[in-house]
Parts: C-alpha cells; structure tokens; sequence
C-alpha cells in the first residue's frame, strides 16, 4: 500500500485567501510553506488501483500531482473515481463536484454524512446530469470491512460533531470517523483522522495497533483560536484536539510503535512555518508534521 499525502491544511488552506496572519503571510513570500486541503491517496497494488480519502475544493490538482492518478496512456477518461469521505465538512466534500467530468464516482460515507450530502447538499440531484454517482456504505470498525483497490477500509467512529449546514441533524457519534486502511498483502495498517475531537479507548486501541497514523494538527494548543481572535471558543471545544498540553495529542502519540504525522494544519498553527521551534518539540517526541506531496509505503 502506497500513502500520497495529497493536501495538509485545515479548511481555507495556507494561505488562507482572507487572511494575513503570520503562518499566512509567510506562505505567500515562501511558496514552499503552501499547504492544501487536507487529502490522503491510498494506491493498491494495480497500477489503475486507488482511492482518495476526502475530496477537498484542490481536488483536481491533487490528481496531477502524481502518475498513477492520471488516466492512462491511450486512456481518455479515468474510469472511476473512488472516495472515502471521514466526515461531511464542505472541506472535505466541496471537491465531489470538481470531480463531474468522470465517468463514475463512488463514495463511501458513513449514514449521516451520507444522508447530509444527498438531502442537504443535493449532490444527486447536481452530479447525476454529469457522471454515475453511486453511494457506497462505510462499515464500522469490528464489523466486515469493504474492499477499495484490494485494501480493506473501515470507520472508527470519533464525534458527533456536525458541519454548520446540518447542525440540527440528529446526533450520531459516526458524523466523524477516522478511516482504517489495512493492505492484506503486506499485513499492514494506516489510520488518517483529521478531526479528533476527542481521545476515546476505542481510538486508542486502533491507534496502537496501527503503523501508520495522520493525526489532527489544526491547532497547536487549546487556547490558539481564542488568542488569535479566529473563535471564542477553544480548540477543543470546535472538535479538534489540540497538539500540546495537558489535553494534547502529542502525549498519546509519543508512546505509540507507529510512525505518528500530524496533518490538517490551521493557517494559524506555528507548525506552518518549517522555522518554528515546535517542531524541534515534536521531532523530540518522534513525532512528524506531513507535508503535502510526501510519499509513504507500507
């Protein structure tokens, strides 16, 4: 199984097109801090064999990033383009619609991020004047995984946490998950959860089971989105586990066999600039920041 890191930052990207902070700022006279919506490929053994997980607004950029996600030689059109949605957020959706001049789309969404897009979002009703569009359910963890490009996927629910557009939606704790990727053929496990609101046993267990685990870096304390003036409340309380303190991440992941990377990045987080002292924090702890357009086989 082959991991591309398509995109890294959080909703808005780095930088964001409405701010000039310093992580901002910096971007722009640095080209090589840019970061886009966060965005994993998965490519099984077939050259033809892969899978996107979440579909930002990058989405047809990412697909030119690397060869095995253009369309063949002689091919004119990629046949079918396979996504894995870990939650309903426009962020991580908003690419479906960039994704029209395929053939076929299939998506595999949990019940509530499904019934959101189809009746909220009306993405039947857009798409299927422009390609094939077929919904595909996404099995929790210890159930019968399915199979996408021979590798087996599943969810490990994380939060109730709602996009805006459906903040009345009934609640259900699989509105955001964190996918489970496991290759049969080479025995091993990559886990990519970009909104952790919460560090439950359950996603513990996978975790420290895994070999490979993306992490929620939106924000590097608790504190950060109050400080900066983005939000009156703090990370936590918007469903992102910060990286530091007594609440972070960083603690869980430092004692954990697999390779840990933090993706999903805020303009706002000081780990945007390569400079800043943090990431000699986390290098440390044997902790890593992803970079979009890095390269992982498992």
């Amino acid at each position: 199984m082959l991991l591309l890191t398509l995109g890294t930052a959080a909703g808005g990207g780095v930088p964001q097109w409405n701010c000039a902070c310093p992580g901002c700022t910096g971007a722009r006279a640095h080209p090589d801090r840019r970061r886009s919506h966060d965005s994993l490929a998965a490519l099984g053994l077939e050259p033809s064999s892969w899978f996107l997980v979440n579909a930002g607004p990058d989405v047809t950029e990412h697909l030119e990033t690397h060869p095995r996600l253009r369309p063949g030689a002689g091919t004119e059109r990629t046949p079918v383009v396979r996504v894995l949605l870990t939650d309903a957020e426009l962020d991580h959706t908003l690419g479906l619609l960039r994704l029209r001049e395929a053939r076929h789309v299939e998506i595999y969404a949990t019940a509530p991020v499904r019934q959101a897009l189809r009746e909220r979002l009306a993405l039947d009703t857009v798409l299927t004047p422009y390609t094939t569009l077929t919904w595909r359910d996404l099995p929790p963890a210890g159930h019968s995984p399915a199979v996408i490009a021979g590798i087996e996927v599943c969810a490990v629910p994380l939060s109730t946490k709602r996009p805006r557009y459906a903040a009345e939606a009934q609640q259900d704790d699989s509105w955001v998950i964190a996918a489970r990727l496991h290759d049969p053929a080479s025995g091993r496990t990559a886990l990519y959860a970009p909104a952790l609101a919460g560090w439950t046993e359950e996603f513990g267990k996978e975790a420290a089971a895994a070999d490979c685990v993306f992490i929620d870096g939106t924000f590097w304390d608790d504190e950060e989105p109050q400080r900066l003036g983005i939000s009156a409340r703090t990370s936590t309380a918007m469903g992102h586990l910060p990286i530091d303190g007594p609440t972070g991440t960083a603690q869980h992941l430092a004692s954990l066999p697999a390779r840990c990377l933090y993706t999903h990045l805020n303009n706002t987080n000081p780990l945007v600039d390569p400079l800043a002292p943090q990431h000699g924090v986390l290098a440390g702890r044997g902790l890593e920041v992803a970079q979009d357009g890095m390269v992982i086989e498992l």
